[in-house]
């Protein structure tokens, strides 16, 4: 049902992103057109993998909804709840994806483009189903929500998202206090120290500011885009794989146990750190 949703807003998609490259015409450092194939290409790859990830993993969700906890009729107050609950976890799974190597060597590829635009978007990888992104939504169907619908909102969600990938939206008010905004999102993608590794919003920006992850876009401090170990490429394989690959040679590097359990599941910055 995801791709079912997310493939139905296509049109518009492609329509912003026509638009936003149509505004920013003669500006390379926006747009360019291998970037946005490659971003076309790895978006193409993600929706197979998804695709066939929840195909595997469906009847976990049907288990878990068998079991559940509460039995909750679906209603407006339903769906609401569950939107909210599902952006809770989604804040959850993103900021594990930027703290833990292992999850990290999937998101990775959505951070690499030294460009922020609509079709980044795109940019997804097709290994989110190995590094556990289906398992953050799990516990909606534990506490009663119907699998379907869980997959629903997921979409929206994501669906949502699209629209925050853009350096055209300036400020927008009294909405940067509540939402996810183009300007909260573009220090998301900034590899500045003061910026790197806050605002994981998806659709409420007000998790961040419970859990002391806000930071709020500087004039004075522009946004650098990409990661802190640019890869200049546009390969979509190379894209998907690189940090997995550099990820288990540093595991593979002579030390003990634990230090290896640390390359693969502890922060990602300590692969830069020169530490084993």
């Amino acid at each position: 049902m995801e791709e079912w949703i997310l493939l139905a807003m296509a049109p518009v998609f492609l329509g912003f992103i026509v638009w936003e490259a149509w505004y920013w015409k003669g500006r390379r450092d926006v747009y360019s057109l291998k970037d946005s194939l490659s971003n076309a290409a790895l978006a193409l790859m993600h929706q197979g993998a998804d695709a066939l990830a929840w195909l595997l993993t469906i009847g976990l969700y049907v288990w878990l909804y068998q079991h559940r906890l509460f039995d909750l009729p679906v209603s407006i107050w339903t769906i609401v709840a569950l939107f909210v609950a599902q952006d809770f976890f989604y804040y959850w799974f993103h900021r594990a994806h930027h703290r833990i190597r292992w999850m990290w060597a999937s998101h990775v590829t959505h951070h690499s483009s030294e460009r922020l635009n609509f079709s980044t978007a795109f940019r997804q990888s097709l290994t989110y189903p190995i590094s556990g992104m289906w398992l953050f939504w799990l516990p909606l169907a534990w506490l009663g929500f119907e699998p379907k619908n869980i997959i629903a909102v997921v979409a929206i969600n994501l669906g949502f998202q699209f629209f925050v990938h853009t350096e055209t939206v300036g400020k927008l008010g009294w909405l940067e206090k509540i939402f996810n905004t183009p300007s909260h999102h573009r220090v998301h993608h900034a590899r500045n120290p003061k910026y790197i590794d806050r605002n994981y919003a998806g659709v409420l920006i007000i998790w961040d500011k419970l859990f002391g992850t806000f930071v709020e876009e500087d004039a004075e401090v522009p946004c650098e885009y990409g990661i802190v170990v640019p890869i200049h490429s546009h390969n979509p394989i190379t894209l998907t794989f690189h940090e997995w690959l550099a990820m288990f040679r540093d595991a593979a590097k002579p030390q003990g146990f634990l230090s290896r359990l640390k390359q693969l599941f502890g922060p990602p910055e300590r692969a830069h750190s020169g530490k084993t």
